[in-house]
């Protein structure tokens, strides 16, 4: 069972609280994979990436069970490039440089190998990217998740509007998902959403957790306190990878199941804030992460007797 990941490769110079470095390797489809390799095999990555790009990296990746076919690589160009400071409270971040480099001629082709993928994650992309991929799978996927962001809600609407006719699951902030519908009400602006076309909606929550809305149906998932958050960046992504990880492994896409993934996927967000950029993510074992999700399941299990 494969998981197909659509994203940037890229590198990240970060600034937070409790340190910065110059330069590591991010993208969110590098996070989606690093996750999602915990729990299927293959991952099959599509990115573009210059000739900046360290090698040992992508042996990491090809190690993980990750196929970079339909990876590009671009001789004469650098690698996109993302810089930013996060505030005291880790929760905003200011950007301070943003170089496209190859990202800005990226149209990315899926594989004649890719094409039996039953899971699909679009990172967060220009809509008529994520439109183009989706309309290259010669048989539809059992499960098309895609994330977005506010920059596209502000050029790209009708762009974005058309993808969210086409995909399963939407990812969302709670900022974005009211920007998107208007709505300050969470409930509210997830009725709107779940309206224009996603069947599931997940809005994450950062340090408050992650809401699952299908029809009727909500699920919370606390996040995981901890003692230290080093950097959150990623961390999203990482989110993603875990809960798709999960479904393809169970190959379930059902409400029920979807909560479980979302245990999942803040199981695997909680370790990718313990240090910078993917750093954890390289380092845990798979009793690790059975380890966190425990921790989770005793977080919120608990019994009542009404009186």
């Amino acid at each position: 069972m494969s998981l197909i990941a659509v994203g940037t490769m890229a590198f990240d110079a970060i600034e937070t609280p409790f340190g910065k470095v110059d330069q590591i390797v991010g993208g969110s489809a590098t996070y989606v994979a690093y996750a999602a390799s915990n729990f299927v095999k293959p991952v099959q990555q599509v990115s573009i990436i210059g000739y900046d790009f360290p090698k040992q990296e992508m042996e990491d990746l090809k190690s993980r069970g990750v196929q970079l076919d339909g990876v590009e690589i671009v001789p004469d160009k650098k690698s996109f490039f993302w810089s930013g400071r996060y505030h005291e409270d880790m929760n905003s971040r200011d950007t301070l440089i943003t170089d496209l480099n190859v990202l800005a001629d990226f149209k990315p082709k899926v594989p004649d190998n890719y094409q039996s993928a039953e899971f699909l994650m679009l990172g967060n992309l220009a809509p008529a990217v994520q439109i183009s991929v989706i309309q290259q799978m010669k048989k539809r996927p059992k499960l098309i998740v895609m994330d977005t962001m506010n920059f596209w809600m502000e050029i790209a609407m009708p762009d974005l509007k058309k993808v969210l006719t086409m995909v399963d699951v939407l990812m969302v902030n709670d900022a974005e998902a009211r920007q998107l519908t208007g709505q300050f009400s969470i409930v509210k602006a997830a009725k709107a959403i779940l309206a224009m076309g996603p069947k599931y909606l997940i809005i994450k929550k950062g340090e408050h957790g992650a809401l699952l809305f299908h029809e009727d149906n909500v699920f919370y998932a606390p996040a995981l306190p901890l003692e230290e958050v080093f950097d959150p960046t990623g961390a999203g992504d990482t989110f993603a990878g875990g809960f798709m990880g999960y479904l393809a492994k169970t190959k379930d896409v059902s409400f029920e199941n979807m909560k479980t993934a979302i245990i999942t996927g803040s199981a695997m967000a909680s370790f990718c804030v313990e240090k910078f950029g993917a750093t954890r993510l390289k380092e845990i074992t798979r009793n690790d992460i059975d380890a966190r999700i425990q921790q989770f399941k005793q977080l919120v299990n608990f019994d009542i007797e009404l009186v």
